[in-house]
């Protein structure tokens, strides 16, 4: 069902810190009581904001004095302290004077070259796994339509909801009811609050007297997973005996595992965390959970995700309500009806389009010989054209790093995000740019999925996206709810494939930007002049971290000398794989994508499949111990001789040269042969031994060898005896014969 709709409520995002300014804040606040046409009188009080990332770690001064290191803002104001006056003429020149050629804006228009290749575009149009439901509306004029409580009400009042969004007017009242659901909508359009709610709505009514894990939301990233808790925490304002949890990697593992004791009703988790806690924390379990939540549910179940999920959904009840969310619902639709167990409903909020309306879609053509002038391009656009809310996509975490350290040096207030920081100071850049403290954020696909920052205007596609659906997730980060967004990407010889993609989605409105060329060979000028200090901070940093990582190591041969005893007391962290068997999920995850883009498939090793295998293992290895000791031992040499082998072809041990050697037990037999024939020829006499060597005297084992073996010899003659079948007149067998025959004299 397919429903045009434009969103009257102020954005989650949208939250202004201009304090100065009253008067337009207030006119700003009487617009929206009208647009919003509602019949209680509305006081004239901010909305509230969802966000708040500086709560959930400490500050990164506090993390840069006790790790001793320094900002890498304060590395670029030292080396900016450096750079000669001529290298910061062209920026103010260039920023206020008008080029002779300006930057503008045209209909794109494809060469004849990209209409010829017929290439997959990864997010062609398939066959829906779920039908359409009949019936269901995508449309509610207020929260008081879809039956919730007046805490909740208060909650959304607060936070400026006053109309429900189409994803969540259809999918409140059926999560109430207890369905599973799969539901997808446009970026933007509210989805953490369609599963919020309804959740909270239902633990009202939960049993209080008996405190359990009640509802579980896994996300693939940690900074969503600070969002959504941030969400529910601020929609649950108003109920104050409803605990949620944050349980994420990067933050303090001991309050994590004090916080689950105490059984909070949500946990907002990332899936490696949470296995971790389930498997190696006490009295933490899933036996009660009764909603499982999965945001961003495309990106949790690829190949990163996949068995962490499974474990995760093998480890809750079977009879629980699972629901799914995510922008796109590609070819992984298949893998989530092992996970939607009763029945579940697909919920496309607008299956026609994918594409919000006011997003003004530009790709940046860069050609053969300007490849090395991309940072200049950037550079270009950002002093003139987007110079503030601006979210920067690179390909990789070290060209990220670059250009924050490139847009430093010049001035311009950035922050960078991905891997490579530690978890305060990736919140701590989130934070800066929701309050528009900086004006650029540079990040990688850390930052694609599911944030929903403050007021992004524009969005720029430095590096180009694996395939359109990255492409989708990155664009959305801008144009959220219903308002104007720009999406600039940077576009090669070799992306043609993309281009052809995103052409395809966005029609007649996709425009193409031509950067000016005396702008582009200005900025190469300052970055090539710029490049020593750039080489200076990188170097400092390199030296930094050796540092730290010797203090590091130093601090952990301290502890392991003072604190030995509890540290080799504590019990042993376990993992639901085997380094093994992470391997080989690796490299059947590899040859999979490889096999993807040559356009066939492999079939990836699932975590149950992995489990069959070590049960296989298992009952293998008990089948030996049956054997004699002898081929016993063999077969474990053999085991392990193996596995030393596979270690080598891994290149584990390069450095060391292989063994071709026997196996141990091959070398026992080798010793104890010569040890005997050295005996036998002592005997003999044709070998003397020193007089000082002294004969070992005879141990009292080898002495009581005799009586041993006459005792196995008894014990194995009275079981045969006693397993020996009756005769047919019904009478044994007479036992009065002595044994005394069988006695050694």
């Amino acid at each position: 069902m397919a429903t045009d709709f434009s969103f009257e409520q102020p954005s989650d995002e949208e939250v202004e810190y201009e304090e100065n300014d009253d008067s337009e804040e207030e006119d700003h606040e009487v617009d929206e009581d009208n647009e919003d046409a509602d019949p209680k009188p509305r006081t004239n009080k901010k909305p509230q904001s969802p966000w708040d990332f500086s709560s959930y770690s400490e500050s990164v001064a506090d993390e840069h004095s006790h790790r001793r290191t320094t900002s890498i803002d304060f590395k670029i104001s030292k080396a900016r302290q450096q750079l000669s006056a001529p290298i910061a003429k062209p920026i103010e020149e260039d920023s206020d004077s008008d080029d002779s050629e300006p930057h503008r804006q045209e209909e794109y228009r494809p060469d004849d070259e990209d209409g010829d290749d017929d290439v997959d575009t990864h997010v062609a149009e398939k066959k829906p796994f779920f039908a359409s439901s009949e019936g269901v509306t995508f449309h509610a004029n207020s929260f008081i339509e879809l039956h919730i409580s007046r805490p909740l009400l208060r909650a959304c009042e607060a936070l400026g909801y006053s109309k429900p969004t189409p994803i969540q007017a259809a999918c409140i009242p059926l999560a109430l009811t207890g369905r599973d659901i799969c539901g997808s909508a446009i970026t933007g359009s509210g989805k953490t609050a369609a599963f919020a709610l309804p959740t909270l709505e239902r633990l009202l009514y939960r049993p209080k007297n008996r405190p359990a894990i009640r509802v579980l939301i896994l996300t693939p990233t940690r900074e969503l997973a600070v969002q959504v808790h941030s969400m529910i925490s601020k929609l649950a304002q108003f109920m104050p005996d409803i605990r949620c949890c944050l349980v994420v990697g990067g933050l303090s593992t001991k309050v994590q595992e004090a916080a689950l004791r105490t059984m909070p009703d949500i946990v907002v988790a990332t899936p490696g965390r949470m296995i971790d806690h389930l498997r190696n924390s006490m009295s933490v379990d899933l036996d009660d959970l009764a909603v499982l939540i999965l945001d961003e549910a495309d990106r949790l179940l690829e190949l990163g995700f996949s068995a962490e999920i499974r474990e995760l959904v093998r480890l809750c009840p079977k009879r629980r309500q699972t629901m799914l969310f995510s922008a796109t619902m590609t070819e992984e639709v298949d893998e989530l009806i092992n996970l939607s167990l009763n029945k579940p409903l697909r919920l496309s909020a607008d299956p026609s389009t994918k594409r919000p309306a006011t997003l003004t879609e530009e790709v940046v053509r860069i050609r053969r010989m300007r490849e090395g002038n991309h940072e200049a391009v950037l550079l270009a656009l950002c002093t003139k054209t987007f110079t503030s809310k601006v979210i920067v996509f690179s390909g990789t975490k070290l060209a990220a790093h670059r250009l924050k350290i490139i847009f430093g040096l010049l001035g311009f207030k950035a922050a960078e995000l991905h891997g490579n920081l530690t978890q305060a100071q990736r919140l701590d850049a989130l934070e800066l740019f929701r309050r528009q403290e900086v004006d650029f954020l540079i990040a990688t696909d850390v930052a694609a999925r599911g944030l929903d920052i403050i007021g992004v205007q524009t969005v720029i596609n430095f590096a180009c996206p694996r395939d359109l659906t990255s492409y989708v997730h990155r664009v959305g980060r801008t144009a959220r709810a219903g308002r104007e967004g720009y999406a600039v990407t940077f576009v090669t010889d070799n992306d043609r494939s993309l281009l052809k993609a995103i052409v395809k989605r966005a029609g007649s409105r996709l425009k193409s930007r031509i950067v000016a060329e005396q702008s582009i060979t200005k900025w190469a000028q300052v970055i090539e002049q710029l490049e020593d200090q750039v080489s200076a901070v990188m170097q400092e940093e390199r030296e930094e971290m050796a540092l730290r990582k010797a203090e590091m190591e130093a601090n952990k041969a301290e502890n392991m000398i003072a604190h030995r005893d509890e540290i080799y007391s504590r019990p042993k962290r376990t993992w639901f794989v085997t380094e093994k068997e992470k391997k080989l999920v690796q490299k059947a995850a590899k040859e999979n994508a490889a096999a993807k883009e040559n356009g066939s498939e492999s079939k990836v090793m699932s975590a149950e499949h992995a489990e069959d295998l070590k049960m296989k293992e298992k009952r293998k290895r008990e089948r030996e111990k049956n054997l004699p000791r002898k081929k016993r031992r063999k077969l474990e040499a053999a085991r392990e001789q193996l596995e030393d082998e596979d270690d080598l072809d891994d290149g584990k041990d390069k450095t060391k040269k292989e063994k071709s050697g026997i196996s141990l037990v091959d070398l026992a037999y080798r010793r104890a042969k010569a040890v005997k024939a050295v005996n036998k020829a002592v005997d003999a006499g044709k070998i003397v031994r020193k007089a000082g060597n002294k004969p070992k005297p005879k141990s009292r084992a080898s002495e009581s060898r005799t009586e041993e073996m006459q005792d196995l010899f008894q014990n194995d003659m009275s079981e045969r005896k006693q397993r020996k079948p009756l005769h047919a007149g019904g009478k044994k067998k007479s036992s009065f014969k002595s044994k005394s025959r069988y006695k050694r004299r």
